[in-house]
């Protein structure tokens, strides 16, 4: 029998998610500097800018991001498990499962521990100093303070630490905020692997989508309908049935494919603030009501939604299956998780120093008539000449220092957990033997 759709190549997975890394990048170097983009045109009467165009503006829109992360999660990790339970072998799906719960959450926590530590060094160094006082409100909105003292400063990341996993918050880096999200959402997808092993893989894949339908239904638009909907892209993955109906429709799954993809982009350019704006994104808003649960965040659900079209149809889509698994996208995809955690850090840095290090802020300008102290201006950016240097050079940086931190701190937070999870299987081990000898 021919092999399962995808089967020979994964790497487009990889790949769509050192894009979405990208794009988030992109998404907050816009805030930073152009903050109006997110909108769907300047104002009411007002024609668009092209990059807030549909489908153009999902350069600049970082929500679906997210939405990717989580369904590539439930794609990669359900992936063996899958493969393991379809061929019989339910005690090896189950190891697997329990060993890559213990080593997704050290490969996950350690590495976004040091990234906060480095924040919280640069920023007890006075390094977010200049960030804190420009004119740009998402970087000034991101830039924490000194702390008042030495013991505050340690009191301050003991603090984020743990906040970071309990309820998102971490000043030293506030877009953090998607970590506890996704380790939550790693681990409901352990769990559902390991309830579901025994169940027929043609029962299994209902039982995923009806808990997409249940998330859905509690408005969870951030992770619990987009890991489900990987999991079930796992699922088709391996799925002979589904294998013998895509190779005997090459061209109606091309055409299918890639009409998913493109609706998927429509989903995604929905914008987030002033939806009324523009007749395509007033008509989108409300579409929204009788498709998304009452009260929810359209701009959460249509970028989750415009996400799993996508990876639904780059899946079934040859295509676009090489090219995302072509060098380049694949060497995003290997310093993804880099790049996520060290790119704010070095927009309030380098880039602020970059754009706002040749200004002067302009002085205070005293008192208003009635004698109230007037707010003194932001520094301004230097000029347009220095951004069209500055933020391609930053880029290059960034990616330099993303493939050190793949070169070294990833390979030790690696080390680190493998060293603690020989440590305590030896000790298993020990158990195990001293209770056969007993018996």
């Amino acid at each position: 029998m021919p092999a399962p759709p995808g089967s020979q190549n994964t790497k487009w997975a990889d790949g769509i998610r050192g894009c979405a890394s990208l794009l988030v990048v992109t998404a907050h170097v816009c805030r930073s500097l152009a903050p109006y983009l997110t909108w769907p045109t300047l104002s009411p009467k007002d024609p668009p800018v092209i990059l807030q165009l549909p489908i153009i503006r999902c350069f600049i829109m970082g929500r679906a991001s997210v939405a990717i992360f989580a369904i590539i999660s439930g794609y990669v990790n359900a992936l063996k498990p899958t493969k393991q339970t379809r061929a019989g072998n339910t005690d090896g799906a189950l190891s697997s499962i329990a060993r890559s719960a213990y080593r997704r959450t050290g490969r996950f926590v350690l590495p976004v521990v040091i990234a906060t530590l480095f924040s919280w060094l640069m920023c007890q160094f006075g390094a977010y100093k200049l960030a804190r006082v420009v004119d740009s409100a998402w970087i000034r909105d991101t830039s924490p303070p000194v702390s008042t003292s030495f013991a505050c400063a340690f009191s301050d990341l003991f603090h984020n630490l743990i906040t970071t996993w309990t309820t998102g918050g971490n000043m030293y880096d506030p877009i953090q905020w998607t970590m506890a999200y996704l380790l939550r959402g790693s681990m409901l997808i352990y769990y559902t692997l390991f309830a579901t092993t025994f169940i027929q893989p043609k029962y299994r894949i209902f039982v995923y989508a009806a808990m997409e339908a249940y998330y859905w239904s509690l408005g969870d638009a951030v992770i619990g309908i987009n890991i489900y909907a990987g999991m079930i892209m796992a699922e088709l993955t391996h799925s002979p049935e589904v294998q013998d109906y895509v190779e005997s429709r090459p061209l109606a799954t091309s055409i299918l494919s890639s009409f998913s993809i493109l609706l998927g982009l429509c989903a995604i350019s929905y914008p987030e603030d002033h939806a009324d704006w523009t007749p395509w994104s007033a008509a989108m808003s409300a579409l929204g009501h009788y498709i998304f649960p009452k009260d929810s965040e359209f701009a959460r659900f249509y970028p989750g939604l415009g996400a799993q079209l996508i990876c639904f149809g780059v899946m079934f889509n040859h295509t676009a299956r090489n090219l995302f698994s072509s060098s380049w996208p694949c060497f995003l995809g290997k310093v993804s998780f880099g790049v996520y955690l060290t790119h704010a850090p070095l927009i309030r840095t380098v880039l602020a120093w970059a754009l706002y290090g040749f200004s002067t802020r302009p002085p205070w300008p005293g008192n208003d008539k009635d004698g109230h102290p007037l707010p003194q201006p932001w520094t301004p950016m230097a000029g347009g000449w220095v951004a069209v240097v500055a933020i391609p050079a930053w880029y290059v940086f960034l990616y330099r220092v993303a493939m050190l931190w793949v070169g070294y701190v990833d390979p030790f937070c690696a080390r680190l957990t493998n060293w603690v999870e020989e440590r305590a299987c030896r000790e298993e081990r020990g158990c195990e033997k001293l209770m056969d000898l007993q018996a």
